[in-house]
């Protein structure tokens, strides 16, 4: 009993001392400044009453003692557009805020806009006030207005009547936006298109989708995330569908991180001066359509660049389509996979002619063949390569002699274009001043397309792709 009582009168002798231990920390004012993990938060480019993700600052206190930051507030106090969370706590003035030595403590800094014109700059600064001195860290955003298209189950998301959408408010899309059958939607230079997760565009039968940029003012369509992580990545949103029948004008556009890019059936589509990248499958995925392009640049898909399915009349000039991938490495990266079949969603087999042109192009990956071919038996299968630079490795892989069959002429195989920078991140598909796709052009072809993608003249020396 007296052992017990001992030990009962122990326990609570230390919790004791060690509570007065936790009551006894003292903490001073700082006599150092505070280190930050950054001294600037980009918070990317946001929205009209959207919510940026969140980011976060890491306060470090680099001294040997415990130290109380008298004050951490916003400079423009509650009229900020930004809000901040310190230690757990959100609000935007923040007194007395403990830091053990060599510790650390999170703000998370978000914004919320509201916009009054295209586009603006929000700015503020955390302010730190301690006894060594004021310290900040920046916030800059840059806000823009916006237009949104949501789909909900009262509202089917339609566009019914023809219409134009201009550079003056970004235009926002949740789930499917749909144009009716015969709708005409033009996109004016400098427009923004931002697609939600999980969301796309239908241009239905009849319907035509006119992209209408300009080399100064091109017209983005990507996903909603605005942060630079998300350029280099696939599957932000899904897809612009494009049904039977269906048409595409599209000058000067850049769309990039998706699932499928331009997914058409039967479609008419006339592609020039654009970029496509970055998307789960292909960048462009077309069933028996009509396909004239020049002047386009495409990397960095899964499956393919360019898919094409039961045939279709296609012509590529000076394109560089091409495919390397960090991230999508372990997918097949054709930059053209062609074929004469397709398999339809009912699982049955269809089949068509095909008619392949591509001239004073380059097709390249760093796979062994970055053309593939697949005749079927009975079909048509009508192509022409000339004055192209080929990834090649083989007839029973690509569906052709390369050395042999007539149909290709004037065209190199498997020597490196030396691109000045293909991954995604920085990516520039021009060639080096050493490539050999510098001045193999058919000077004809070139004529037929007299300025490159970025304007400058080919009317003499032509280079292979899409830059002179």
């Amino acid at each position: 009993m007296k052992l017990k009582s001992l030990l009962f009168l122990s326990f609570w002798m230390l919790l004791l001392a060690v509570s007065c231990n936790k009551d006894d920390i003292t903490f001073d004012a700082p006599s150092q400044e505070l280190r930050f993990s950054r001294d600037t938060v980009f918070c990317d480019t946001v929205y009209h009453q959207v919510r940026s993700e969140t980011y976060a600052v890491k306060v470090f206190n680099n001294e040997d003692k415990d130290v109380m930051i008298p004050r951490i507030s916003l400079e423009k106090g509650a009229a900020s557009l930004y809000r901040i969370n310190v230690d757990g706590k959100p609000g935007h003035d923040f007194q007395n805020v403990p830091l053990r030595k060599k510790d650390s403590l999170y703000i998370f800094v978000e914004i919320a806009p509201q916009a009054s014109g295209p586009e603006a700059i929000a700015e503020d600064r955390i302010l730190f006030t301690t006894g060594a001195g004021q310290q900040h860290v920046t916030l800059f955003s840059v806000v823009q207005d916006a237009e949104f298209f949501i789909k909900t189950p009262s509202n089917p998301n339609i566009i019914a009547s023809d219409a134009t959408w201009s550079s003056n408010k970004a235009k926002i899309i949740y789930g499917d936006l749909t144009l009716d059958p015969g709708v005409h939607l033009n996109i004016q230079p400098g427009t923004k298109v931002y697609f939600h997760k999980n969301s796309g565009m239908k241009v239905s039968t009849g319907a035509t989708l006119n992209i209408n940029g300009t080399k100064d003012e091109q017209v983005i369509l990507r996903g909603d995330r605005n942060d630079t992580y998300y350029d280099t990545i696939p599957r932000n949103w899904n897809s612009i569908r494009m049904e039977k029948n269906s048409n595409l004008i599209m000058n000067h556009a850049r769309l990039f991180g998706g699932t499928r890019g331009l997914e058409m059936t039967e479609t008419n589509a006339t592609i020039s001066n654009s970029f496509i990248h970055t998307f789960q499958e292909y960048g462009i995925y077309s069933v028996r359509s009509n396909i004239n392009a020049n002047n386009l640049v495409m990397n960095n898909c899964g499956e393919s660049c360019i898919g094409i399915f039961k045939g279709g009349m296609y012509d590529f000039v000076h394109s560089t389509i091409v495919n390397y991938s960090e991230l999508l490495h372990q997918f097949n990266r054709n930059g053209i996979f062609a074929a004469n079949e397709y398999q339809n969603e009912n699982g049955q087999t269809e089949q068509g002619s095909l008619h392949f042109n591509i001239r004073n192009s380059i097709v390249y990956s760093d796979r062994d063949n970055a053309l593939s071919l697949e005749q079927t038996p009975g079909q048509l299968l009508n192509f022409s390569i000339q004055n192209c630079l080929l990834k090649y490795s083989g007839t029973s892989a690509a569906g052709f002699d390369f050395d042999t069959n007539s149909n290709v002429t004037g065209s190199i195989k498997n020597q490196e274009p030396k691109f000045i920078n293909y991954f995604a991140a920085q990516m520039n598909l021009r060639v080096k001043s050493d490539s050999p796709a510098r001045g193999k052009g058919d000077l004809t072809v070139a004529n037929s397309v007299p300025t490159d993608i970025v304007g400058a003249d080919r009317t003499s020396n032509p280079t292979l792709g899409a830059y002179q």
